[in-house]
């Protein structure tokens, strides 16, 4: 055991080491950069305020934090703005680092992350190659891309970003000297560029924006990762069980961008369109260099090599007529294959991809007649002892095509319930629709009489929607987006879109009118037989109704909701039929925690899909869980993989939907090899959850524990709401503690802060909610709570559980140590802890003017955290957070020495911005200098803490 510490501790050292070197590396050339451009008194002052900082964390005396402040207080706005970049960029530079020193080690400590491990782990616990494929042919596991807004980064800045990066490999391969010192100046060269390189964007970003930063990201890495992650499980699967299979289309891709309008005005039937249109665009110069490349390659002649009859024909009918390749039958039909594509591209870019030189042809109709194609090819290759040939590329783009299709990736429809409501109730009005025989206006009808409305509705083929009749913006705009979608899918197959997500689903009417509405724009084609009986609902016919449960009292309701959605005949029978057995629901992290905390909020979702698998057996309907998870702890953040494996037992079962939001894109996807890593892991993460003897034994910590979460969450609860939603003035004390007014000002994102105007929390988007909190380093939304409910259980004890604290502390512990959920639970809240700093925390309080509310709220929270911090070590039995995290620790304490004085320096200049923006005769040139320094310590600050968002 002492011999395995010590290789641990080892390995670590080494790591550090290299990461050391590498961040050591990237600081001194910036540095550079900054001398060279700047001068030596910025060059000093940088160096300065860093040397303060890091004296400060190690002695927080109040004597150094004034000495800090003081320094901060006598930069002017030029300057500040300055070293704001300077520390900003290091943090950037440190992520590159990092994200490379990942790279480098991380598949030799995440084991049990990778496929080997995890196909080894089934085998044990008896899983054969037909079980195996059996439930692969059922899983279905689909990241899903949003433009929720926290990643703060131009592209300009990630392109830099990249190029640093690459750079940064070359510079670790074996060179000679004059190789490395040409890599070292390359390296210098691009740092200085991203220090010349503006950090902000000038104007708030677009739905069309959007579109294309998350098509960038489609482009430099799903595209290439995602077919070589089944590339690599069918190498894995060979290997085993020597057998060959065509593998399912197990893991696609998903995006909201162009399609999700909860709370953002700004998307519209065009903006979807256009989603498509660019998604082809990019997926279609990807065909076409994959099959121009292909033609490259198979240079066989039929004076060496035999080809298959079918091929032969299509080259005898080639539009190809080129003397030069007449024995060329391959490249011959490739030709033809790329003509007909290019044809393809124009149709379904909407014109975007336009080929010169590219002789006419019929596009292809559907993905499955491109595929016909290919499968020609390969079958011709594999008759003819020539199969390895197809490895090279042939495979990759068939499994492409069978993933992609000529969409890239499904886009969701995403609304409000209460948008719904309102134009039922206008559709209804309009056409005079009677209710047991008498006119009314259908919001005002009860839950009971909606249900028996909706529900007839559903039966009846005439509309109540006509195309003669003017109706308001609203209902004029979101029944265009239901008719768009009904065209995109025509067009591009049902693949494209297949998800409409009731965002505030609170009762079955929610669900139900959704349904009706796309009957109204031919989403859903309800139709009878001459007798007046109605026919069934053809597969694939309407878009998946999932409900978004996401408060608190949603997420208690949810299983009851479901359990009478599942109960109607003709959703059981006819639309569940259609949709091939299978329900969505998805699970809201971010408003259950900004509802009731960050213990309570997880349970809540732990309880909710215990409810709901129990259900959905009864019902003998398939349960698709989809997690509307974020990058920050409290909204669902941390590992995935081990996210995944803490789900509730029988909530997996090879179907899983999760969110990939902000700065965790970046994070996770921003090259290739990166996102194949990530990739891996939410496979492997899937398949243990689904298919493990542990993921499928009975949940004896519920049945042990449960009770005791169960007081804990509630006690958890009360403390946290008692804060933030029964304090006097807590409102005003966030909004003039925490930089969220500057937030919304800061050019992250389309959707705006806030659902309604003013200054309420229960209006406020989780997302602003959770980045502010982050940003003055109290990160409380994923903690705050926790330490009363803990020393409260310690202290006096629960009703039925032991009666020694002592006996109840080591329960917590077998909790801890055993309990996958509350495990991860924990494991998140320490590493956000880590991040915390009080003393930071209390230097933003200072922007507080009423000093009584400051002081009663702020000794509030100080108190929980003390509390908190140390519950947490009480129950892991460590003296100080991270103890048995080695890595992550050194790795915090290497970035806090950036964090911090960009901390200590946006207060600063958030107290001026705010005294400029007060006396409004002041020059609007300070004000707009103030505010941009404000967020470049937002933008800094976010890359140092990574996962705030």
């Amino acid at each position: 055991m002492e011999k395995g510490r010590n290789a641990v501790s080892n390995t670590i050292k080494e790591v550090n080491k290299s990461l050391h070197e590498d961040i050591y590396l990237l600081g001194k050339l910036l540095g550079e950069a900054i001398l060279t451009t700047e001068g030596e008194n910025t060059f000093q002052q940088i160096e300065s305020l860093r040397r303060a900082a890091v004296k400060t964390r190690r002695e927080p005396t109040n004597e150094h934090i004034q000495d800090l402040n003081k320094a901060i207080d006598a930069l002017s706005d030029e300057d500040a703005n300055k070293i704001a970049r300077a520390f900003s960029y290091f943090l950037h530079l440190t992520n590159i680092a990092e994200d490379q020193d990942q790279q480098r080690h991380l598949k030799t400590h995440k084991l049990h992350a990778n496929l080997t491990y995890t196909l080894d782990l089934l085998e044990k616990d008896g899983v054969d190659s037909q079980t195996f494929l059996a439930k692969l042919k059922h899983t279905q596991l689909v990241p899903v891309l949003t433009a929720h807004p926290t990643e703060v980064q131009r592209k300009s800045t990630l392109d830099a970003h990249q190029a640093i990066s690459d750079t940064l490999t070359a510079y670790h391969q074996e060179l000679d000297q004059d190789d490395r010192e040409t890599v070292l100046d390359n390296l210098g060269a691009h740092i200085q560029l991203l220090w010349l390189t503006r950090m902000l964007r000038t104007n708030k970003l677009t739905v069309e924006n959007e579109i294309d930063n998350v098509n960038n990201y489609f482009a430099t890495t799903f595209l290439k990762a995602i077919p070589q992650l089944y590339k690599r499980l069918d190498k894995e699967l060979f290997k085993r069980y020597k057998t060959t299979t065509k593998l399912p289309s197990f893991l696609t891709i998903g995006s909201w961008i162009g399609g999700d309008r909860d709370g953002n005005p700004n998307v519209n039937a065009s903006t979807l369109k256009s989603a498509f249109y660019k998604q082809a665009a990019t997926l279609f110069s990807y065909y076409l260099e994959e099959v121009h490349q292909l033609g490259t390659e198979l240079s066989l002649s039929t004076m060496l090599h035999n080809v298959s009859s079918s091929l032969q024909e299509a080259s005898d009918h080639s539009i190809d007529h080129s003397p030069h390749r007449i024995d060329e039958p391959y490249r011959r039909v490739i030709i033809t294959i790329y003509a007909r594509l290019a044809a393809t591209a124009n149709v379904f870019s909407n014109g975007a991809v336009q080929l010169v030189h590219v002789k006419a042809a019929s596009p292809y109709t559907t993905p499955q007649d491109f595929l016909t194609d290919l499968l020609m090819i390969e079958e011709s290759l594999r008759l003819n002892q020539a199969e390895k040939l197809s490895h090279i590329r042939l495979k990759n783009l068939i499994q492409s095509v069978n993933i992609f299709g000529f969409h890239l990736a499904s886009i969701d429809l995403r609304q409000s319930s209460d948008v719904h409501e309102t134009i039922l109730s206008e559709l209804y009005t309009r056409s005079r629709t009677l209710f047991e025989g008498k006119p009314f206006i259908y919001s005002e009808l009860s839950e009971e009489q909606k249900v028996s409305l909706l529900l007839e509705e559903l039966t009846n083929p005439r509309p109540i929607y006509s195309t003669w009749q003017k109706y308001s913006e609203l209902t004029t705009k979101e029944l265009l987006i239901l008719q768009t979608a009904a065209q995109i899918r025509q067009q591009f197959g049902p693949q494209a879109i297949k998800q409409y997500i009731v965002s505030h689903t609170e009762t079955l009417s929610d669900l139900l009118e959704i349904l009706v509405l796309q009957q109204q724009s031919g989403l859903i084609n309800i139709q009878a037989d001459e007798q007046g009986q109605l026919l069934p609902i053809q597969e694939n016919d309407g878009l998946i109704v999932v409900p978004l449960f996401e408060t608190i009292p949603d997420l208690e309701a949810g299983a009851n909701i479901m359990d009478d959605w599942l109960s109607i005949p003709i959703i059981h029978d006819r639309v569940l039929k259609a949709q091939n057995g299978l329900q969505e629901v998805m699970l809201g992290y971010s408003d259950s925690n900004k509802d009731g905390g960050y213990l309570t909020s997880n349970w809540s979702l732990y309880k909710t899909e215990i409810a709901l698998v129990r259900v959905f057996k009864k019902h003998q309907i398939r349960l698709r869980l989809f997690h509307g998870r974020g990058g920050a702890v409290g909204r669902g953040g941390g590992s995935s993989f081990e996210a995944i494996l803490a789900q509730a037992p029988g909530s997996v079962a090879g179907q899983i939907r999760l969110t990939e939001q902000g700065e965790v894109i970046q994070k996770k996807y921003r090259s290739a090899p990166l996102g194949l890593w990530h990739l891996e892991h939410l496979l492997s993460a899937t398949l243990q959850a689904s298919l493990s003897a542990k993921a499928n034994a009975p949940d004896a910590f519920m049945e042990n524990y449960g009770g005791l979460m169960e007081q804990l969450s509630k006690l958890s609860q009360s403390s946290y709401r008692e804060l933030v939603y029964g304090t006097e003035g807590f409102v005003d004390y966030f909004f003039a503690a925490t930089p969220i007014n500057e937030i919304a000002g800061l050019n992250i994102g389309s959707r705006p802060a806030s659902r309604k105007k003013g200054q309420r929390i229960e209006d406020l988007r989780a997302i602003p909610w959770g980045f502010s909190w982050a940003q003055c380093r109290l990160l409380l939304p994923g903690w705050f709570g926790f330490g009363t409910a803990v020393q409260t259980y310690l202290d006096k004890g629960f009703e039925g559980e032991p009666n020694t604290r002592e006996k109840r502390l080591q329960r917590l512990r077998e909790m801890a140590q055993g309990w996958p959920f509350f495990k991860t639970t924990l494991s998140n809240m320490e590493m956000v802890l880590a991040k915390s700093d009080l003393r930071i925390a209390e230097q933003y309080s200072t922007l507080v003017n009423n000093a009584k509310l400051r002081q009663t709220i702020f000794d509030k929270i100080r108190h929980e955290h003390t509390l908190t911090v140390a519950s947490l070590k009480e129950i892991l039995q460590i003296d100080e957070l991270l103890a048995n995290n080695p890595l992550l620790a050194n790795t915090l304490k290497e970035r806090f020495a950036y964090i911090d004085p960009l901390n200590y320096l946006q207060v600063e200049v958030i107290r001026r911005l705010r005294q400029h923006q007060a006396n409004k005769d002041q020059n609007r040139y300070e004000s707009l200098r103030d505010e941009r320094s404000v967020h470049l310590t937002i933008n800094g600050i976010a890359a140092g803490l990574r996962n705030s968002g």
